[in-house]
């Protein structure tokens, strides 16, 4: 993204960022996107709870656009709300089928699930046994999406997704990389009578051209998180202009980035939002900065900004050296905004 910087940004001073951070260290329930442990950098600032966690594989440039959106939503006024609550998916990580029961069971009331297919390693006999339970588990009025985060080539995803069509699936995540290949794995899901909807995340969030995938008709809807995206504001702005219909989702946040997501979710226009958020996932984390962690009740989340917890920042605080390697990133990437 060519400018991270959320529109008509002010950025606080950096000794403030510094002195509002503290950085956590939080388990996961389950392996999540291959980790076990959740380090996030979160803010005590002016406007609320803020968070700063771009995976740390990520360099500085690809992290700029989490630490504007960090900065916004905390020392920035956010836009009008126009919702009180939001619905949410489970989902559900690249778990034996037999598993899916109990991690279902940490979304009490949700109707819509997220699965996780395509993992390294795993078989479509696994994304097919995981999904059935899916399935099996929600009856035939809940709603089932898979995610396979581009981990498919074209013959793949259109051979996997034929497969799992029989699912009634609601829409396919980022089936492959390119905005090239989903337009082509698209055309030809049609083209063999299995019209899975496709929506695009990382070719949004990861791209130097948000829109580029809108323009090439190579989705049905777009997946829109607000760290990556540079913040609300810019989120907002996005949307507007690729015309599609979205979901909000996330990035395994704790609290304090669940409320940014929240935020967008709440301030989109009515019409714009396509089905249940993907913004539950704090119940992925043994763990949370807050004593009133924003998790899913009768399938939604009310759009709140949480208060840290001091004592559970101190009990999950991230050892010296990562700290410190915290601090050094937001140093480096701060001079990028």
């Amino acid at each position: 993204m060519t400018d991270p910087a959320p529109p008509d940004s002010v950025l606080p001073p950096l000794d403030a960022v510094l002195e509002a951070a503290h950085v956590v260290a939080i388990p996961t329930r389950t392996r999540f996107r291959g980790i076990t442990v959740r380090e996030a950098m979160v803010f005590d600032a002016p406007q609320g709870a803020s968070e700063f966690s771009p995976f740390v594989e990520y360099d500085d440039a690809e992290a700029a656009p989490w630490l504007a959106a960090a900065l916004d939503f905390g020392w920035a006024p956010q836009p009008e709300l126009l919702r009180d609550r939001i619905s949410v998916n489970a989902t559900v990580p690249a778990v034996p089928a037999a598993d899916v029961p109990a991690i279902l069971a940490r979304f009490p009331g949700c109707t819509t699930a997220k699965v996780k297919v395509a993992e390294r390693g795993q078989s479509l006999a696994d994304d097919v046994g995981r999904v059935s339970a899916v399935r099996e588990a929600l009856g035939p009025d809940g709603s089932v999406r898979v995610d396979a985060n581009g981990g498919w080539t074209v013959d793949e995803a259109v051979t996997a997704l034929t497969r799992l069509a029989e699912f009634d699936l609601d829409y396919a995540e980022q089936p492959c990389a390119r905005v090239g290949e989903l337009a082509e794995a698209r055309r030809r899901l049609r083209a063999v009578g299995a019209p899975v909807r496709v929506a695009a995340d990382e070719s949004v969030r990861k791209a130097e051209d948000p829109l580029a995938v809108a323009r090439a008709g190579a989705a049905d809807l777009l997946i829109i998180k607000a760290q990556p995206l540079g913040g609300v504001r810019r989120a907002l702005s996005i949307v507007r202009e690729a015309g599609l219909p979205v979901v909000v989702s996330s990035a395994l946040d704790t609290s304090a980035g669940i409320a940014m997501g929240l935020h967008l979710a709440a301030a989109l226009p009515e019409g714009a939002l396509a089905g249940a958020c993907g913004l539950g996932t704090v119940a992925l984390l043994n763990g949370d900065v807050t004593e009133s962690p924003l998790l899913p009740e009768g399938g939604s989340i009310p759009v709140e900004r949480p208060a840290l917890d001091v004592s559970l920042l101190e009990r999950f605080r991230a050892a010296p050296d990562r700290e410190a390697w915290w601090r050094q990133r937001v140093e480096r990437t701060y001079a990028r905004l």
